[in-house]
């Protein structure tokens, strides 16, 4: 049995990544504020709140620590906002978006391993990080700050689980761009809060962004075919064949 546990399943890809992983044979659990569709074992728990999160976490790992063949952890829960120049953004929204997207991950990583410590499974974290990380956008600081910061943590996380006896797996992963609610976050920024709004605003009606359905099936493929232990721990689903 393969247990997936997967943050903010509720909407976006992580509730595509919710399904697939279900319809193909998976026990999967999603951690999610909401729970709209009412479906069996998504737990309602702010990634946010420390001790919830990593206690709800830390149950279902040993739960089925006996019969589980590998666990994957699938760090999904993100926030786009606040969009603006530096100078003019909130800080207290300053401040969720970097507990959301770095801290709760980081958090999460530290529980699974420690719990994992001596289980002799396969054991694989997956980190969904952005392009944003990795190249610098005018109005997104904070949020391309948290996921260069997720990237370099899956880096060093790797490092060091690769000379354990019982490694984790870890790779940070950009999906590309999705159309989901976040790119209507993007697309209602100003151009004075987004510089680049126009770029992606076209993105939309060209066509150009990918569903949902399709980067969770490769997200899914990647997971089932990847070792990571061995993997790169920085990747792009766009360019896995």
């Amino acid at each position: 049995m393969d247990v997936v546990i997967i943050t903010g399943a509720s909407k976006g890809i992580g509730q595509e990544l919710y399904k697939q992983f279900q319809d193909a044979g998976s026990l999967v659990y999603g951690l999610a504020r909401t729970n709209p569709n009412e479906w069996d074992r998504i737990e309602k728990v702010d990634v946010t709140n420390f001790i919830e999160a990593t206690n709800v976490l830390r149950t279902v790992l040993n739960r089925h620590k006996e019969e589980a063949e590998s666990f994957t952890l699938i760090n999904n829960a993100g926030v786009i906002d606040p969009i603006g120049l530096v100078g003019a953004l909130d800080s207290l929204e300053v401040e969720r978006a970097i507990h959301v997207n770095l801290t709760a991950p980081i958090q999460l990583v530290n529980t699974f391993i420690e719990t994992l410590e001596s289980y002799e499974g396969t054991k694989k974290v997956l980190n969904i990080s952005s392009g944003a990380g990795r190249t610098p956008y005018e109005g997104w600081s904070i949020y391309c700050t948290t996921k260069a910061g997720l990237d370099h943590f899956s880096r060093v996380v790797a490092e060091e689980q690769r000379k354990l006896r019982y490694p984790t797996g870890i790779v940070s992963i950009a999906p590309g761009i999705i159309d989901t609610g976040m790119q209507e976050t993007i697309r209602s920024a100003s151009n004075k809060q987004f510089p680049h709004l126009q770029k992606f605003i076209s993105y939309k009606k060209e066509g150009l962004l990918s569903t949902p359905e399709y980067i969770a099936s490769n997200i899914l493929r990647f997971v089932q075919e990847t070792n990571f232990v061995t993997a790169d721990t920085i990747a792009d689903i766009r360019h896995i064949k």
